[in-house]
């Protein structure tokens, strides 16, 4: 007769059927342990091109925060109150350094073959990234509830009816386009900028086209050779 204890007690292998246990395996798979979160990395990391992709994300960080506390105020208040002015400023020039240091980041990778070594995905997925900053940071100016956000609606309608999105995607709803700016479109961006760190932890940093060079005549063995 068995006890209650070694009845309940856990098998030796976990059951294949348990959810939790393939999250687990596909997630050891997709970043293997050690590479999530990396206390080394190659010397080359230390140029100042590889510090661009860290800043966006830092940026990135403070736009979503200054935007939530944006949010809970509303438009009454960060257009009245002085402390509205601030985080409203804030929210404007964080926006506009996160686009500065992506567009470095996006050039520098592009002139260094970022796509190299199996990264094809991480390459599309920054692009992803970029274009769906554009989409965000262009419902953010339509969401000022000021003269310029009539202006930028106005002058961009026509464009858009023109190529047949005016009709769910309408620029003169203020009401639309604030949600869209703060549920809909920071959702899809944030989605892929994990899915890009993640193919980043992944595969590691592109090397240097140089670095890559001289791997090659050392070992014989190309990055995409060397990368599973």
């Amino acid at each position: 007769m068995t006890s209650i204890a070694s009845r309940t007690a856990a098998p030796d292998r976990p059951a294949r059927g348990n959810w939790t246990v393939r999250l687990r395996e596909r997630l050891s798979r997709t970043v293997p342990p050690g590479q999530l979160l990396p206390d080394r990395q190659p010397v080359y990391v230390s140029s100042w091109i590889y510090v661009f992709g860290v800043l966006t994300l830092a940026a990135l960080l403070v736009v979503l925060a200054s935007g939530a506390v944006l949010a809970l105020g509303g438009p009454a208040w960060w257009h009245t109150s002085s402390t509205g002015h601030f985080v409203n400023s804030l929210h404007l020039w964080s926006v506009e350094l996160f686009f500065a240091f992506m567009v470095i980041h996006l050039w520098g990778k592009f002139f260094m073959a970022a796509w190299r070594g199996r990264r094809a995905l991480t390459w599309i997925t920054g692009v992803l990234c970029f274009v769906g900053s554009i989409g965000t940071a262009f419902t953010g100016y339509l969401s000022q509830s000021n003269f310029d956000s009539q202006w930028i609606s106005t002058q961009a309608k026509d464009g858009l009816n023109s190529v047949g999105v005016g009709a769910w995607f309408n620029v003169l709803n203020p009401g639309q386009m604030l949600m869209w700016h703060i549920a809909l479109l920071p959702f899809g961006v944030g989605v892929v900028v994990v899915l890009h760190v993640i193919l980043v932890r992944r595969h590691g940093v592109v090397p240097p086209i140089d670095a890559e060079v001289a791997e090659v005549a050392e070992t014989g063995r190309t990055d995409e050779e060397g990368t599973s």
